[in-house]
């Protein structure tokens, strides 16, 4: 049987590097995607992994990419959509957040999830198997105050999982949500290093910490490896008790 192949969007950084390494080490080959060509070559250089440099918004450039992980890996078992932005400061309550900052964080983190599952579906359906996991974030859920785009880019993500597990799944395909609270990545950390915004998150966390990128590539590992079979169209939620209360 023929080593698995796993495709990584957003492999250059936070969530998405801890998934290279994490399925990395659990002996899947693994493709790292991203929109920066240095951080996708990084990659390579840590893990091993065939970097591919493509905007997840971009439909030529998906298809070219998944091609290209297709000729040079041979099958892809694994598609982790893990890329996403959060949008500038002007993304914020929908009255005021520009028409183009709307359409930007919905490219990346709505279309770029359904661009990447529409180009390697096919494979999987031909193979007769294939997991996709889609980080979503738990304002997919719960909605984030002034944050009106990406609240709506998130929900999108669950929803588009479990459409494709309410599709594919009699046909050998899971596809399953991960839905992270606040997690210490470059994205966030803007965030939580404010001496406001900082305490006022922690202390919406019962827990009381923010995540680390490596707790939520243990689930995606877990998904990918088959660790969790029966789990098809769950949207599974790490945040620390944040929408518990």
């Amino acid at each position: 049987m023929s080593q698995r192949v796993a495709l990584v969007t957003g492999a250059g950084s936070g969530i998405g590097l801890a998934c290279v390494e994490r399925l990395s080490n659990d002996g899947l080959r693994v493709a790292a995607l991203d929109a920066d060509p240095q951080a996708a070559e990084a990659c390579r250089t840590s893990f091993g992994a065939l970097p591919v440099a493509v905007d997840v918004s971009e439909e030529g450039e998906v298809a070219l990419a998944v091609e290209r992980v297709l000729h040079e890996l041979g099958q892809i078992d694994v598609a982790a959509n893990v890329a996403g932005i959060t949008g500038s400061r002007a993304a914020a309550e929908c009255h005021v957040t520009p028409v183009g900052e709307w359409m930007r964080v919905i490219a990346v983190n709505l279309t770029g999830p359904f661009l990447v599952c529409r180009a390697v579906l096919p494979h999987m359906l031909a193979q007769g198997a294939g997991v996709i996991v889609n980080i979503a974030s738990v304002a997919g859920l719960v909605a984030f105050p002034g944050r009106c785009a990406y609240t709506a880019s998130k929900g999108g993500v669950v929803q588009l999982t479990r459409s494709i597990a309410a599709d594919y799944a009699a046909r050998g395909i899971r596809a399953n949500a991960i839905c992270p609270g606040m997690v210490d990545t470059p994205m966030t950390r803007w965030r939580l290093e404010d001496p406001e915004l900082g305490p006022q998150m922690l202390a919406r966390i019962p827990q009381g910490r923010v995540a680390k990128p490596q707790e939520i590539a243990e689930v995606v590992g877990l998904l990918a490896t088959g660790a969790m079979p029966y789990a098809n169209g769950s949207t599974i939620v790490l945040d620390g008790a944040f929408s518990a209360v």
